[in-house]
């Protein structure tokens, strides 16, 4: 009999195996030129079980992409005598320079806050990491501050509603990238979520690159600092000088 029985335990575990995601974006390289406007990404993928075939559960799909991580100081601004100074600031080891969700149903409908915390699934569960010690209070305040300012320029987003699920299947989410977008390498993470645990989890990465002129301006500046900082202080002098002539012409 007890035989018998984990047989059984065995026959049911080996058929609950977790899924398995294959994931696919729509440009593993964007390149930026001049006039560049921005982008969408097209994040693609199938839910499949071990052995290849249909899943054949409910599952929900959030769609992580995130930009290059960076360290960066926030500082606060007032008003002092009619002067607008820097006040008190708040430095982060790893803010990264785009973050965006898109999920198949509202986060809070998905998991509960400590697995969103670990996955960092939405703006409120973003890990910025600020470097010393002070006030959480005032850390909660900078990091919503810069989180708002991020939003405002269309570098954080979210989208409650992102995520297609077809026939338990296949998925796909769009996200779109700004013109302002930073280069360097993103990444993509899909997670497949039942129950409220997340079963399955895949990557997938983007290169944002600049090409042609820009590429060759930005290698320039990044290894002759000095000299790109006088030529861009002798260009704004010659065409500040020009202008003056073409007005006085007038």
């Amino acid at each position: 009999m007890r035989v018998l029985l984990a047989i059984l335990c065995l026959i049911l575990l080996g058929g609950a195996r977790d899924p398995i995601l294959v994931p696919e974006v729509s440009q593993h390289e964007i390149q930026v030129r001049q006039g560049f406007t921005g982008t969408e990404l097209l994040l693609f993928g199938a839910i499949l079980t071990p052995e290849g075939s249909r899943a054949g559960q409910d599952y929900d799909i959030v769609v992580v992409l995130k930009g290059p991580t960076n360290a960066i100081i926030l500082r606060e601004k007032q008003r002092i005598a009619g002067i607008w100074v820097n006040a008190a600031s708040a430095e982060f080891r790893s803010a990264p320079a785009f973050f965006a969700v898109a999920s198949s149903k509202p986060i809070d409908k998905i998991v509960d806050q400590k697995t969103a915390a670990i996955y960092e699934l939405g703006l409120p569960w973003l890990q910025l990491s600020p470097i010393g010690a002070f006030d959480p209070a005032e850390q909660r305040r900078f990091s919503a501050g810069l989180v708002e300012r991020r939003v405002r320029e269309g570098l954080y987003k979210e989208d409650p509603r992102g995520v297609q699920v077809s026939e338990q299947v296949l998925y796909q989410a769009r996200i779109s990238l700004p013109s302002s977008v930073q280069t360097g390498t993103y990444t993509a993470e899909t997670f497949a979520i039942s129950r409220g645990r997340v079963v399955a989890s895949a990557v997938a990465r983007v290169e944002v690159r600049k090409v042609g002129f820009e590429r060759l301006v930005a290698q320039f500046a990044d290894n002759n600092g000095f000299f790109y900082g006088l030529l861009a202080v002798m260009v704004s002098v010659g065409m500040g000088f020009v202008a003056g002539r073409l007005f006085a012409l007038v």
